[in-house]
């Protein structure tokens, strides 16, 4: 198990956040995504085997949010 913390930008409301929480936790291996709007923030715990933090991001990114790092 490993866990990422991801700075996210663009989060305005907790539309978002549910937003950004239901497209983390919809990838494969994702077991837990906590994202907080206060801190701009999400940290997840994945599985390494399935996932990597670029494809965290990735969908992240996806979804019309920006990632910094």
């Amino acid at each position: 198990m490993q866990t990422a913390t991801l700075k996210i930008s663009g989060m305005t409301c907790g539309g978002c956040v549910r937003s950004v929480t239901s497209v983390l936790n919809a990838l494969d291996g994702v077991v837990k995504a906590d994202v907080s709007l206060e801190k701009n923030c999400a940290v997840v715990d994945y599985d390494a085997a399935k996932l990597n933090v670029d494809q965290l991001k990735h969908a992240v990114e996806e979804a019309g949010y920006e990632v910094a790092g």
